[in-house]
């Protein structure tokens, strides 16, 4: 199970940074509501899927993506992961890493995990 999970989540990441719309239409559910780092407002599917397509606009291109500490709790069909992780991408000739803490809420629905929701932050 936890093998599932992390192939899941790490999947969910790539096809973000990748702007993967089929993959994000398949593993973000209507529902989701996402919180990420030094943002005020909460995002719903859409706004997830045209922060992608933004991403990709821009040249935006994924370097590394690493998970440095995760941890699952499995409840049924639900589980919760808590993660650290570390992100390096590039735009625009410009290379960024970005460390953080992560909550995600993943839900298996017809055999498959998918996303319902997460909250990232810096960790400070």
């Amino acid at each position: 199970m936890r093998k599932e999970l992390l192939a899941a989540r790490e999947a969910v990441w790539r096809a973000w940074y990748g702007n993967d719309r089929a993959k994000l239409e398949a593993v973000i559910p209507e529902e989701t509501v996402a919180i990420n780092p030094a943002e005020e407002k909460w995002h719903d599917r859409a706004e997830i899927l045209a922060s992608a397509r933004e991403f990709a606009e821009r040249g935006g291109k994924l370097l590394r993506l690493e998970y440095l500490r995760t941890e699952i709790q499995l409840y049924g069909d639900v589980a919760i992961l808590y993660t650290t992780y570390l992100v390096e991408v590039e735009s625009k000739g410009e290379r960024e890493t970005v460390n953080g803490r992560g909550t995600e809420i993943f839900i298996r629905r017809n055999g498959i995990w998918v996303n319902s929701g997460w909250h990232l932050d810096s960790g400070r």
